[in-house]
């Protein structure tokens, strides 16, 4: 698979370090790669999806110095410029998802609609 260099996602350093600190688990499964994707649901019409997953036929792969990720190559329209972040707060803490292709958001900050 082809690792293509140009980033549909960037993720903020505090993302980056959550990432890799979940990447160092004693049970991480090293054939797995951080899948960066939407899939339908949620209050707002679809759901962003961020887990370690296999590699699938329709994903690109990414590089961003730091760790690779993988996308459905027709997430991207949904995606584009979006920024990754962790809050690791008392009272917020997760990742946290800055898409300017939403025209909607829910409360909760993990569903949009486009």
């Amino acid at each position: 698979m082809e690792t293509i260099l140009t980033m549909p996602v960037s993720f903020s350093d505090n993302a980056i370090q959550e990432i890799l600190r979940l990447q160092q688990e004693a049970d991480f499964d090293n054939n797995k790669s951080l899948r960066v994707g939407v899939k339908g649901g949620g209050c707002s019409g679809m759901t962003y999806v961020l887990e370690f997953d296999e590699i699938k036929n329709n994903d690109q792969l990414y590089d961003n110095g730091q760790f690779k990720f993988i996308m459905d190559k027709s997430h991207g329209i949904y995606l584009l410029g979006m920024e990754v972040n962790w809050e690791g707060g008392l009272n917020s803490r997760g990742f946290t998802f800055n898409n300017p292709n939403a025209s909607s958001t829910c409360g909760c900050g993990t569903s949009f609609a486009v």
